[in-house]
């Protein structure tokens, strides 16, 4: 498909998706992906994370997407919060939860998803709250928004709704 945006509404919209995302904080940073043709502006920072497949569970699920999307291997500490992405036709319940690397070495991957040529995955890396300061709030996950330091989301708790 030559639109990556309309391979990203035919893969993933008009339908509702449950995803798990994992936070990851080191050094007062946060692990970020940045995904190009999703959210507003065409560019997104967001955790690591993606949509779980039948029969797999939801740790099964965030460490296949972090090897796939960070070359990280990881675990679950404690699962934190729930926020819900109503931006139709994209639709997306998201389950987050504190994650440690045990083991990899971070690079960009790849959303098995997505053909080669509509690739999403643009860049990842740790960024402090002044380098997510510094960029277009609209191109931040918004479970980032409006917290004083980076370990604040980890004090999340309950439902979020983020709607466009």
């Amino acid at each position: 498909m030559s639109n990556p945006s309309e391979e990203i509404v035919k893969t993933f919209g008009h339908r509702l998706r449950v995803r798990v995302c994992g936070i990851c904080i080191q050094d007062e940073k946060v692990l970020l992906v940045k995904h190009r043709y999703l959210g507003k502006e065409k560019h997104l920072w967001a955790p690591p994370g993606g949509g779980l497949q039948l029969g797999e569970s939801a740790e099964e699920t965030l460490v296949r997407e972090f090897r796939e999307e960070t070359g990280l291997e990881i675990s679950l500490r404690r699962f934190l919060f729930v926020n819900e992405f109503l931006d139709l036709p994209l639709h997306a319940i998201e389950l987050f939860f504190e994650v440690a690397i045990e083991g990899g070495v971070l690079g960009i991957g790849q959303d098995p998803e997505m053909s080669a040529e509509s690739q999403i995955i643009e860049r990842v890396d740790f960024l402090s709250l002044a380098e997510l300061d510094a960029e277009n709030p609209l191109q931040i996950h918004s479970i980032f928004h409006n917290i004083e330091k980076i370990s604040m989301i980890l004090e999340k708790q309950g439902y979020y709704l983020a709607k466009n």
